[in-house]
This record gives C-alpha cells, structure tokens and sequence, in this order.
C-alpha cells in the first residue's frame, strides 16, 4: 500500500513542527464516533485530580489546522486504536505519545501477527510511540509482535477503562432501568450474550444456529437472554439478525460494562468480552457453533483456544442449554485465565499510568 493520504496528513503537519509544547496541554486522538473512548475518559478524570490542565480531542476523521497546532503543543497524547498518519508525522521530542489501546490482554491475533504486509507500517508508528500499555507482563510478546514495538515500550500498568469496576455503582437501580427499558421481568436473570462477527457470512446469523423457542422452553422461566450485536456486523452481514421468540436487543445499550455488571452470566464465542468479564468471575459459556471452520479461516489465537477458554465449549443449543441447566461451570478455570491477562486488578490502572508519565518515566 502507499499510504498517500497518511503521508499527505504527514506533511501538512510538518507546517506546524515548531509549535510551543504546552506543559499542560493533554491530547487524545479519536474518531468522530468516539469509539473506544473509555480508556480516555479515565485518563482524563485522572489528570483533572492532578493540576489545572488543559485537554483537547483531536478527531482523526475531521481536519482542522487549529486542532492540528493544539496537537503538535501537547506534552502528553494519547490513542486509543491505530492511527496510520501517526507513521509520517514528526513530533517534538518533548511531547510524549502513549497507545492505550482499547481491549484488555491478548486473544485473537492482530495486527502485525497476521498481516504482514502492515508490519512496516506498524514499525514506523511505533517509532513514533513511546509507550504502549498492556495488562500483564504475560502478553508483552504478543504486542511486540501485533504493534511492531520494542518489548521496552510496553508497560504492564493495566487498562484505564478497567478502573470502572471498583467504582461505586448501584446494581439494582441498573438493572430496575434495563428491566423498564426492555419490558423485562426484575426476577429473571440475564444472559448476555455477545457474539463477535465472522469473516464468513453464512455464521453470522446467530439465530440460525440458537434455537430461541426450545432456549426459552427450557430456560425462559428464570432468565432473559440479552443480544448485544459487534459495532463490524453490518459489514459482514447485510441480512437482518432477529426472531420472533423472547430475546432483548441491547446492541444500542451505550454501555457495555453496565450490562456486564447486571448480567448473570455470559454466552460468547470469539469475542475478546470475555477478557473483562473474566474479572466478574461470573459464568462464561463458548458457544462455537463454527469452531472447526474459523480455526482453520480466521486469524486465529495467541493460545490454545479449546485448552484455555474460561469456561466450556458448546456446539449446539442442545448443548448450550444443558451447560446452564445442570450450573456446568469450573470456577477456578477462570481464575488461573485472569492470571494469565492481569499482573494486578485494583481500579488503579489509570493512576499508575499518570503517575508514570508525570515523573518522566520514572
């Protein structure tokens, strides 16, 4: 690939290479959407407790030469996904660039791990990084690999978005707001159930493969199952993803960690969900109808999938739905996965991040 416009982004950055850094100045790189922007947030609110400081989001998908100076004079900068221009522009050496990156620990592979044409363009952005945060010490090879970054630059320190979990939260006014909102019955228990997308298409029609009648027929007495669609599957599914039997559609439910909080137990698949929901150390079932062909089709996982999944592995509803009858689940599976993600779960990720880049790295 040329990577024209990125260089082109590039080059019109340079017309501000000699902007003042702003000792105080924090920015964070983000789209229009404000996808991913959780890890953001908590670094902001972790900086206000700080100082008086000034922050400024710099969207990626608007131009702006104003926003463009603002973000050349930021001492600190902040992405939370890729950002390929990040590969042609030239910083001054006193602004400081950390990747947070928006998933917690390492399960599909990504990046330069499996496209290896983008690994030299990772390389670049990483020249230009000079820190990137990761969960555990454990995945540190991972991410060298997936970023093309020195192993030097990745700090175990945990993700900021994480730290929402030991805030003080009120479960039962949630879930009476997710009961109202969906018509639901306040003494069933939820089900989140999370699928990510496939490459092939012919997968991702989840209720081609879930019988919801004979689900709720066994089940719908004591819990309500949550369908909680990826933001991707509209591009590799262009059918529509519904059913006439009792199931809730909470893919517009702007907060995925509330429905985790209230949720009873989650069916997934794929997913990287359940890296954070593991932490909850409430049930998770793999419901992998298609495991032969995405392990042979897609980019597959930096571990043995079958061997180490925090729960069980089902193929069919038949089996999806005696797993949760019969309370089928090893708690201590989760428990030995969380170790292999997390070197520290406290709610002080964000902390330890500012505290790290306040005292110049020390």
């Amino acid at each position: 690939m040329s990577y024209l416009k990125h260089k082109v982004y590039g080059i019109l950055f340079k017309l501000f290479r000699y902007t003042r850094i702003e000792d105080n100045r924090v920015s964070f790189i983000i789209d229009s959407k404000e996808s991913f922007k959780g890890n953001l947030n908590y670094i902001k609110k972790e900086f206000e407790k700080r100082g008086n400081f000034e922050f400024h989001f710099f969207y990626k998908d608007k131009f702006s030469f104003s926003s463009f100076k603002k973000l050349a004079g930021s001492k600190y900068i902040f992405l939370n996904d890729n950002f390929f221009p990040l590969a042609f522009m030239k910083f001054n050496p006193k602004s400081t660039i950390v990747q947070l990156w928006h998933a917690p620990g390492a399960s599909k592979k990504f990046g330069g791990s499996v496209d290896i044409e983008s690994r030299e363009i990772l390389k670049r952005i990483s020249e230009n990084t000079d820190y990137l945060i990761a969960t555990s010490h454990n995945i540190e090879n991972f991410y060298a690999e997936a970023f093309q970054i020195s192993k030097n630059k990745i700090k175990a320190f945990g993700l900021p978005r994480m730290d929402y979990y030991f805030e003080n939260h009120d479960l039962i006014k949630l879930k009476d707001d997710f009961c109202k909102k969906y018509n639901v019955s306040n003494d069933k228990k939820i089900i989140l159930y999370a699928p990510t997308f496939r490459d092939e298409e012919r997968f991702n029609n989840v209720f081609d493969f879930l019988n919801l009648e004979k689900f709720n027929e066994s089940l719908g007495d004591d819990y309500i199952l949550a369908l909680r669609l990826h933001p991707k599957i509209k591009d590799y599914y262009k059918g529509d993803i519904s059913s006439n039997g009792q199931y809730v559609d909470v893919s517009d439910w702007e907060s995925e960690q509330e429905l985790m909080l209230i949720s009873d137990m989650l069916i997934t698949d794929y997913s990287s969900i359940m890296i954070e929901y593991c932490i909850l150390n409430k049930p998770i079932i793999f419901f992998t109808y298609d495991l032969d062909s995405y392990l042979a089709s897609e980019r597959g996982f930096y571990y043995d999938f079958k061997n180490t999944v925090p729960g069980p592995i089902v193929y069919s509803c038949d089996e999806l739905i005696d797993v949760i009858e019969n309370n089928d689940f090893d708690k201590g599976r989760i428990s030995k996965f969380v170790k292999t993600q997390f070197d520290v779960i406290d709610g002080k990720s964000s902390e330890r991040i500012v505290d790290f880049l306040l005292n110049e790295g020390g």
